[in-house]
């Protein structure tokens, strides 16, 4: 204890001398695994001003850290080039499990351990064609993609007429008498109105995921959904859809924005417009995965749990970089820069590589299922998978008196570019602990391109910036750190 004061005033010192003096300012500080942090910061109360000086310092620390000697770019070159897309149930998510348990381990976690989970099994099968089939100019080929877990179309493809609506309620204003025999084009676009683009998916991305069923319901015998986007672009976005039992399973296809564009035209002119798509898509037995979760056991407080994760499965038309390859390392890179640092958190920190996100959240369900089996107390749980750009915030869960103390936190990382602590949101992942009073919590990076890339094959490396991708590990490291420091009451 008597080494308290003095501990803190070096690194602040240290920290100072960094950061203005020319000669040092640009030179990479060693990182000592040997020397503790927390270990000599005592706080028991937020929000005091010795308590925000030394948090601050902290802060600083965790930012330069990652800033300087971060791996978390390196993790999702990794990731994302040599693994790739990693579909549930296939050999890239099962390569992907392997090597993030690897990590974990090599980064000197108390323990790795992993957690049996049964998944989904769909394939792509061969790349999908349609045509637009006028009576008037022709055909044209668009591009499309199955939507996860759609039935294969008839071999040799499935043309039919097509009918254009913007909305699931005109289903029902339509019936039976106008959607039979017919393939359902649902063309909601994104609201530009919305600032955060989640908010416009939100509106849209209904139409995407039950829009085939309650198409079925009424005679249709498919149905193509323009691509949840902003963007005017060729790529189509797939993602999950979900049937109904009760009604016929029927095909169910994305089509880039420029395919709706064009096919919007075209039924505009020519109402007996007909659509042609061929898919050989197919679900296969359920196969053996695993989520990957390591452990620093909490020096204070070690049956308080705080989760951190993001999920190691994607969708296999690109790499998964942004979705969710970027939340998947940045929760290594928090557990890299806690042991580098010599951080022992008061309470025990979960690291959690969560499988089968995308077409079943199976993953999600059994970490929650070991943990009301084993009596845990989470107490709160952060998850990443918005993408690895700039953090804005983070989206807070949570009883009134829990969400006061967090966003009573906010001053601390201010001068990091996080600002928002508005939204209530926090991840799929994470939301089957919340039943059981887990504080929900989401980091909140900026929004506006995440949707040109989301589920597509443009969702690459490339397309990742290695300073935003560091800047929101730090975030999700600053707000784990005050979690496990301070707890949610």
């Amino acid at each position: 204890m008597k080494n308290h004061i003095p501990l803190v005033g070096l690194i602040s010192i240290s920290l100072f001398y960094s950061c203005n003096n020319p000669a040092t300012k640009n030179a990479p500080a060693a990182s000592n695994a040997n020397t503790p942090v927390t270990g000599n910061i005592v706080a028991s109360a937020p929000g005091e001003p010795n308590n925000y000086k030394a948090d601050s310092v902290m802060f600083r620390a965790l930012a330069n850290e990652i800033l300087l000697h971060g791996k978390c770019y390196s993790y999702l070159d990794y990731l994302s080039n040599k693994i790739g897309g990693r579909l549930t149930g296939s050999p890239q998510a099962a390569a992907a499990v392997e090597y993030t348990y690897q990590v974990m381990e090599s980064l000197g976690a108390d323990t790795v351990f992993k957690q049996e989970c049964m998944v989904p099994h769909w394939v792509r099968g061969a790349k999908e064609t349609a045509k637009i089939l006028t009576t008037q100019s022709g055909e044209y080929s668009v591009n499309i993609c199955a939507l996860g877990r759609s039935v294969a179309t008839p071999e040799g493809g499935l043309t039919a007429p097509i009918i254009e609506i913007d909305s699931l309620a005109q289903l029902k204003k339509l019936g039976r008498s106008g959607i039979a025999g017919k393939i359902v084009f649902f063309n909601g676009a994104f609201d530009e109105t919305e600032i955060m683009t989640f908010g416009a998916y939100g509106k849209a991305v209904a139409q995407r995921w039950a829009g085939p069923s309650m198409a079925s319901k009424y005679g249709a015998v498919g149905t193509v959904v323009r691509s949840m986007t902003n963007a005017l672009d060729d790529y189509p976005h797939t993602g999950a859809m979900q049937y109904n039992d009760s009604f016929p399973k029927i095909p169910c296809c994305a089509i880039s924005t420029v395919g709706a564009e064009l096919l919007h035209k075209q039924l505009t002119v020519d109402k007996n417009t007909k659509f042609h798509f061929e898919m050989s898509c197919a679900t296969l037995p359920d196969e053996k995965s695993y989520n990957v979760v390591a452990e620093l056991k909490g020096t204070e407080h070690p049956d308080q749990y705080v989760t951190i994760g993001g999920h190691l499965d994607s969708w296999e038309l690109g790499q998964g970089a942004h979705d969710d390859g970027a939340g998947i390392v940045h929760t290594l890179e928090v557990l890299r820069t806690f042991k580098a640092l010599g951080i022992k958190p008061k309470r025990t920190i979960r690291f959690v590589m969560f499988m089968n996100e995308e077409n079943g959240t199976r993953g999600a369900m059994k970490y929650a299922e070991l943990a009301a089996l084993h009596h845990e107390n989470h107490i709160a749980a952060i998850e990443s998978d918005a993408g690895g750009f700039s953090p804005r915030g983070f989206g807070v869960g949570g009883n009134d008196t829990q969400r006061k103390k967090i966003r009573g936190w906010k001053d601390l990382f201010l001068p990091y570019g996080i600002y928002d602590f508005t939204g209530g949101e926090g991840g799929t992942d994470i939301e089957p602990l919340q039943k059981s009073g887990t504080v929900m919590i989401g980091l909140m990076p900026d929004s506006q391109r995440y949707f040109d890339y989301h589920h597509t094959a443009a969702d690459t490396f490339d397309k990742v910036n290695k300073r935003e991708l560091e800047l929101g590990a730090a975030g999700v490291a600053m707000m784990a750190y005050m979690l496990a420091t301070y707890g949610v009451n």
